[in-house]
């Protein structure tokens, strides 16, 4: 059976992330004490239905819930079972901003400020991110965009070892993404964005596009990293790497990363890989 333990931080987007694997056929079932994980797991094999994905929530809202859960995972894996541990983080500031806005109180502490709670539960959580096999910080990705790096991540594990690639575009305004394996910053590339008639456009749109890929930086500076990425991909593939992020870096994340990620994108399809290509920060600004 496959098993996905899904844990992070209050407000990270474990509910999110919840949804999306039930939409890819999960079996979910939130808030169960971990002592119980091996018996459900064992109803569930023993059950008529044929479940073979089951999805199962472990976080801070039960009190005792870090009690044996490495023995626990432990004993799962030793069934022969399939386990993976998707971890979902964000910045402090970015939590305080979603507990003030569903005005909710940190369920961590039952007393205290909501920065406590998150330092509370970082604590806590600390050495099951430490174990995680897939970490995410949500701090800049809407509902739609983590959903879409579930989905991604879930692709690549049942890809029978073919790794998933996520190229993403970015702004370094908003900050690096930090699940990123690779970073490049394309600002050394004209900026379409003071061209009146190309400000409001996009990286998607043909004229922005036609703006950056025809500069003679460009053509040198694709042509040389394309061959790094070539020597790169096998490379991680072989090491046994399943899932790898690429994130190409502007001023705003608007213009010349998103065209340059989606060359990049077009240029490694002949790889024998599963490509994924979002970009985070076209919306802003």
């Amino acid at each position: 059976m496959r098993i996905v333990i899904v844990s992070g931080l209050s407000g990270s987007g474990k509910s999110t992330a919840i949804k999306a694997l039930e939409d890819e056929g999960f079996f979910c079932l939130d808030n169960l004490p971990v002592a119980l994980f091996p018996t459900f797991v064992e109803l569930v094999e023993r059950s008529k239905d044929s479940v073979r994905d089951v999805a199962l929530v472990l976080d801070i809202r039960g009190r005792d819930f870090l009690e044996g859960y490495e023995g626990v995972l432990q004993q799962l894996r030793e069934a022969g079972h399939s386990l993976e541990i998707l971890f979902f983080t964000a910045t402090d500031e970015v939590l305080i901003r979603r507990f003030s806005e569903t005005r909710r109180r940190h369920p961590a502490l039952e007393s205290g400020s909501v920065s406590d709670g998150i330092r509370f539960e970082r604590e806590q959580l600390d050495g099951l991110r430490r174990l995680a096999t897939f970490e995410v910080d949500t701090s800049e990705l809407n509902v739609h965009q983590l959903r879409e790096r579930v989905i991604a991540h879930l692709q690549g594990r049942a890809g029978a070892r073919r790794m998933t690639v996520l190229i993403q575009s970015f702004g370094f305004r908003y900050g690096v993404p930090l699940e990123s394996d690779l970073v490049m910053d394309v600002r050394f590339l004209s900026n379409p964005y003071f061209t009146p008639e190309l400000k409001d456009l996009t990286g998607e749109d043909a004229a922005v596009r036609a703006y950056v890929l025809r500069q003679p930086e460009t053509k040198t500076f694709l042509d040389t990293y394309i061959k790094l990425l070539d020597f790169l991909l096998p490379a991680y593939q072989k090491e046994g790497k399943t899932y790898l992020t690429i994130s190409i870096g502007c001023t705003g994340g608007k213009h010349r990363s998103v065209a340059i990620a989606h060359e990049v994108c077009e240029r490694l399809a002949g790889h024998n890989l599963l490509f994924k290509l979002i970009h985070r920060d076209i919306e802003k600004g």
